[in-house]
């Protein structure tokens, strides 16, 4: 697909408070990147690597052949939006939500409908950047974050969300098995999770 010209580009982007949403939708047009709005700023990133749809499609399958609760379902490109806020929103890699999602016209999903989001940190991510979504989530108040990182083989399971924190932050390697809470109650194993590349985490800009 080639690019756009200019006169389709339009202005350039000044976005006034409760106009975000709307630029960043112009920025996914333009440049195909995925557009967050994390703390009223657009996080923008590139197209995930193999290695990173890769740990997505195995968690999925685990979810799915364990078994959620009922009226309970894995989505990807599903984006959450922040309560009370005109422009927040993030799109987790996956997110656990009720099957009604299915049927709803709208593109945001309700932060208190979401009883699991997993991010998978990116080869590039920076460690601030890491921070500061995990905190998105909590002022969200969504009970289960789960961040995988397959630069080092780390996951860590965030629960009980307060005061703009998780009170509650479970480390854990590759190979061992994530507990996650009630509801869902479930084990997620990560023996068989890719790693990235010898090099590619030995690049990534200090956070």
């Amino acid at each position: 697909m080639g690019a756009e010209s200019d006169a389709d580009a339009g202005p350039p982007l000044h976005p006034r408070p409760g106009r975000l949403r709307e630029a960043g939708e112009r920025v996914e047009r333009l440049t195909g990147l995925r557009v967050q709005i994390v703390g009223g700023k657009l996080v923008m990133s590139p197209t995930p690597r193999g290695k990173h749809a890769g740990v997505i499609r195995r968690l999925r399958r685990q979810l799915e052949t364990v078994g959620l609760p009922e009226g309970l379902d894995t989505y990807e490109v599903s984006s959450i939006g922040l309560p009370d806020d005109p422009d927040d929103y993030v799109t987790p890699d996956l997110v656990v939500l009720p099957t009604d999602w299915e049927d709803d016209d709208e593109w945001l999903a309700a932060a208190e409908d979401a009883a699991l989001a997993v991010e998978v940190i990116s080869a590039s991510e920076k460690s601030r950047e890491i921070r500061d979504k995990a905190d998105w989530y909590a002022v969200a108040r969504v009970p289960v974050l789960l961040v995988i990182d397959p630069r080092k083989g780390t996951w860590a399971l965030h629960t009980r969300p307060d005061n703009g924190i998780y009170r509650d932050v479970r480390p854990g390697k590759f190979g061992e098995v994530v507990r996650l809470p009630a509801p869902l109650a479930r084990g997620i194993a990560t023996d068989d999770l890719p790693l990235y590349g010898e090099g590619l985490s030995d690049r990534q800009p200090r956070g």
